[in-house]
């Protein structure tokens, strides 16, 4: 009897990457790249921080009145969502794509539409909207920079334009490549394009750098806290991490299952008139309830609730947690443009502080450095990119052990629960025009 035939497997070579000529061409345009999203954003905040600056000091103070005033508070929200409303309603580009419905890195959306996404993003900075820039931005730029590389420079590709943008974008928004390198490295690695993992993230990296380096030399943003110090890992550790980043994932899941249950809520009014308005009313409820410290995207107030945390009692605490959870998950339902990761930072810094009150023998720059982790997880379904704000927050590259422990569990809490995004269905912009 003869032995079957064995046919032999044949692997085909693996596609080549980019010429090594082709990197080195293609870098300056993505240094160049990299500088115009850090510019971008930096005007942005600027103009944020300038009308921030007229609704919560010089116009209150000139009136006499205390900002922190809940009636005034209620006041500026309620109107900061009117004129929101107003400008998706009636101005051309309507706001651009609703931040709920799509992903922080989506489709370049039309030109046309970026003005009013500005502005509506400005609006929302300016007036204490629980939400962050890192949205909006990336869609004004990923857009912007499409549009202008399809015109003038047309060999490169709209793929790599948008993900050089995004990449100089992030790198700008955290003040370091290493974030768009973690966030990039799974969108990179899923196209079929061949060549290298480094290959391909070569010149979203340069971007990335560029983007990093300026907004640094620009404004220096940090999301760096002041913490005392961790020297070493005592065994319990592992599992007072774990616990930590556990219960703060299963609290931004609750939260991400009410701003679904809120979305369809306020879009049945239609009218965005209407139901932007009455998010900003329920947003200024929450915050005369909360404070300041729980309004607009919480990069300055986590480090204002760090420093004055031994004025907050438990129950303070549980309130300021409590509120800025609802603020985001209203914000994000009502049709506010902004991203979800930079009020989830400020969340998980209340968390920590929260639980080294109640357990003085956890640490707190471990009960920071997981409240952060577990709630930036359940809020952006992205491990890399949590895994690095927590240890960016806590400013010590001993806890990253803790934390590469502490996210398996928390991970399997947020695995199977539902995203924070409207339906993946949901309708997406339109790519930009060549």
């Amino acid at each position: 009897m003869l032995a079957p035939v064995k046919t032999p497997v044949v692997s085909s070579p693996p596609a080549s990457g980019p010429a090594v000529r082709t990197l080195v061409v293609m870098a300056l345009p993505a240094l160049v790249v990299g500088i115009v999203s850090a510019l971008v954003l930096y005007a942005l905040e600027e103009l944020a921080s300038l009308l921030e600056h007229g609704l919560w000091d010089a116009l209150p103070h000139a009136a006499g009145i205390d900002p922190s005033n809940g009636w005034w508070i209620f006041g500026v929200l309620t109107l900061t969502g009117l004129a929101v409303g107003l400008v998706v309603k009636f101005v051309p580009g309507h706001g651009g794509q609703d931040s709920a419905a799509t992903d922080l890195i989506g489709p370049p959306q039309r030109v046309a539409t970026l003005p009013s996404l500005a502005l509506v993003a400005v609006l929302g900075l300016a007036g204490g909207v629980s939400l962050g820039p890192e949205s909006p931005i990336i869609a004004i730029n990923s857009g912007l920079l499409v549009a202008v590389g399809a015109r003038f420079f047309p060999r490169i590709p709209g793929e790599l334009a948008m993900v050089m943008a995004a990449a100089g974008t992030v790198g700008a928004l955290f003040g370091s490549p290493i974030a768009a390198a973690l966030i990039l490295t799974g969108i990179v690695a899923a196209r079929p394009t061949g060549g290298a993992l480094w290959d391909r993230l070569f010149l979203p990296l340069v971007s990335a750098g560029a983007g990093s380096i300026t907004m640094t030399l620009l404004a220096r943003p940090s999301f760096a806290v002041s913490l005392p110090a961790y020297t070493s890992i005592a065994p319990i550790d592992l599992l007072s991490g774990a616990i930590v980043a556990a219960v703060a994932a299963a609290a931004g899941v609750v939260c991400v299952v009410l701003f679904r249950m809120l979305h369809p809520l306020f879009h049945g009014l239609k009218n965005p008139i209407l139901y932007i308005t009455l998010g900003g009313m329920v947003l200024g409820i929450l915050g005369a309830i909360g404070g300041e410290v729980t309004l607009f995207k919480g990069l300055s107030q986590m480090a204002e609730l760090l420093a004055d945390r031994d004025q907050y009692g438990i129950g303070q605490l549980v309130i300021v947690i409590l509120v800025k959870f609802a603020a985001l998950a209203v914000a994000a339902a009502a049709g506010f443009r902004g991203g979800h990761i930079f009020p989830a930072v400020f969340i998980g810094v209340a968390v920590g502080i929260l639980v080294n009150v109640l357990v003085p023998g956890v640490p707190l720059t471990l009960a920071v450095a997981c409240g952060v982790l577990g709630v930036v997880l359940a809020i952006s379904r992205d491990g890399w990119i949590a895994l690095f704000i927590a240890a960016l927050v806590s400013g010590n590259v001993i806890v990253i052990p803790l934390l590469c422990i502490a996210i398996l569990p928390a991970w399997l809490i947020v695995t199977k629960a539902p995203e924070m995004i409207v339906s993946k269905d949901a309708p997406q912009p339109v790519p930009a025009n060549p």
